[in-house]
């Protein structure tokens, strides 16, 4: 593996029966960088990091974390690993600042050294007022922050977090985006899975898409929205009686568009800009930045996926 990747994958692949989960990707993650994985439900992305976690194993491929291998070095690879799964795992037994404690002796931290990082971890995450009550005392966003500070409290190589802020207000997801921002600066190489496209383009170095088990694309956020959609985005609001016409003008004038349904989405893609001279003064017409979540649609589509 090379110096500068801290993982990397060849020819991965997971299977659960006659299922592929994951269907030989390949990819490699860089020191202290956030790398994302985007897909819709199914797409292999917990798949994939849970055999980065060394809580699924491997069925082909070979996969390398932190310079060993996982097929012969798991417990080596936990040690280096801080991972927040997308289950609360939280014992409702325990105080805030003991589920903090009891998780640090799991590494066999000494007592003075598991307190101290504790108490920092509230600090950081603005638990502290909270050290003694119950998790089932907190709302979820506080939960969902007091699982990233504890898998932050044997101070790990490599974080991976697996949809950390789903169901969070905006404020708390704000706050963590800020916290995750401030650990990667510090060194901590970030791996995240994440609905929220937003998400994705504040925190994320570089990203794939993921889709069936197979990565479609790989790329900084700027560069794929770049390349797949450009920099404006033309959107139209249009009925059903005009859109035939519309339709007819955009393929004449060989421009890249999607259907939706109730609008029209015009891309100038590849630095391409969206020509203006389109004769639109008819329509309903929305000029905007375009986004991650163009390119995670286009690449994916728009209809609903089951778990």
């Amino acid at each position: 593996m090379e110096s500068e990747n801290v993982i990397s994958a060849t020819n991965l692949t997971k299977r659960y029966n006659d299922l592929v989960a994951v269907d030989g990707i390949s990819f490699a993650i860089r020191q202290k960088e956030c790398f994302g994985f985007l897909g819709p439900n199914g797409a292999g992305k917990t798949s994939t990091m849970k055999m980065i976690s060394c809580i699924s194993p491997v069925t082909e491929g070979d996969l390398w974390v932190d310079g060993k291998d996982v097929h012969h070095n798991q417990r080596a690879i936990k040690r280096v690993l801080g991972v927040v799964s997308q289950a609360d795992s939280l014992d409702p037994d325990l105080s805030v600042i003991q589920n903090l404690l009891s998780f640090g002796r799991f590494f066999n931290l000494p007592r003075d050294t598991a307190n101290r990082r504790a108490w920092e971890a509230l600090e950081f995450f603005q638990l502290k007022e909270r050290a003694h009550d119950t998790p089932d005392e907190l709302s979820g966003g506080l939960r969902r922050r007091l699982l990233i500070a504890r898998a932050l409290i044997h101070v790990p190589k490599i974080l991976i977090l697996d949809e950390p802020t789903t169901g969070l207000d905006p404020q708390a997801r704000l706050l963590t985006w800020e916290n995750l921002s401030f650990l990667k600066s510090q060194g901590v190489t970030i791996l995240l899975t994440t609905h929220y496209m937003e998400e994705a383009s504040y925190l994320c170095d570089r990203l794939v898409v993921m889709d069936t088990g197979k990565i479609l694309v790989e790329g900084s956020p700027t560069e794929l929205i770049r390349s797949y959609v450009g920099e404006q985005v033309m959107e139209i609001r249009v009925g059903m009686t005009e859109k035939a016409k519309l339709l007819d003008m955009l393929k004449n004038q060989m421009l890249e568009f999607d259907d939706t349904g109730e609008s029209v989405l015009i891309f100038g893609k590849n630095g391409v800009p969206v020509q203006e001279k389109l004769d639109l003064d008819r329509y309903r017409v929305i000029r905007r930045p375009g986004n991650l979540e163009d390119v995670f649609l286009r690449l994916t589509g728009r209809g609903l996926r089951g778990e």
